[in-house]
């Protein structure tokens, strides 16, 4: 659990400087580095959507995983969860920070893609946490700049940073036969549309329930058995 713990210790750090250098920024100047971030966000999303091998994995993963998305509606529970918090953190002058937008990106970007999962799972089987350590690094500037203007919810994503890799490290015996390179592959592949999705959202282009499509990621952990 090393590497996990030293990740989510180093997301929280970043997201503290982040917060810190927030109070700096003026509103133009925010709204300015959103959409760069959104650009950003895009290209990341666009990158890791090659990783897959197999469209009709991506297709049917969304199509499931949104119907359970959509069903449960995690979009809206995740909204009330932030509306509570958010009350906890308006500024002097009434507005509040996006705890769910912060928390949904960052939470995305963290956990997505191949260092996250076999980082975790090579620390869970063998101990060796040095992949684990190299992401930690990565995903502390990272934080740094998106909680420049996500705020104190990019600071919530290590939470899930924690539990994500954590459950992986854990269960690594067991779970790594499942997560071959092709599943992983798919995985990254279908979380990168949906983070494109999410950049869509930063760019002011659409409005999309990101959150609804999240289930879809892992879909493709039994979809590989069979197609």
């Amino acid at each position: 659990m090393l590497g996990t713990v030293v990740n989510t210790i180093a997301v929280l750090a970043g997201a503290l400087v982040g917060m810190f250098l927030k109070k700096g920024l003026s509103e133009k100047m925010a709204d300015t580095l959103m959409k760069g971030l959104g650009l950003c966000t895009l290209f990341l999303g666009i990158s890791g959507s090659l990783k897959g091998e197999n469209s009709l994995i991506l297709i049917v993963s969304m199509v499931v995983g949104t119907l359970i998305g959509e069903g449960i509606d995690l979009e809206d529970k995740l909204k009330k969860l932030g509306d509570f918090l958010e009350s906890r953190f308006k500024s002097k002058d009434g507005k509040s920070v996006s705890i769910a937008e912060g928390f949904v990106t960052a939470s995305l970007l963290f956990c997505v893609g191949a260092m996250a999962i076999v980082g975790s799972l090579q620390s869970g089987i063998t101990g060796n946490h040095e992949m684990l350590f190299n992401k930690s690094v990565l995903d502390c500037v990272a934080a740094i700049i998106f909680a420049s203007t996500l705020g104190v919810g990019v600071a919530c994503s290590a939470a899930f940073v924690f539990l994500y890799q954590g459950t992986i490290t854990l269960l690594a015996q067991w779970i790594a036969p499942f997560l071959t390179e092709q599943v992983i592959g798919e995985m990254t592949c279908v979380g990168s549309v949906i983070i494109m999705g999410l950049a869509l959202n930063m760019l002011g282009i659409t409005k999309l329930k990101v959150m609804n499509y999240v289930p879809a990621i892992f879909v493709p952990v039994i979809l590989c058995r069979f197609m």
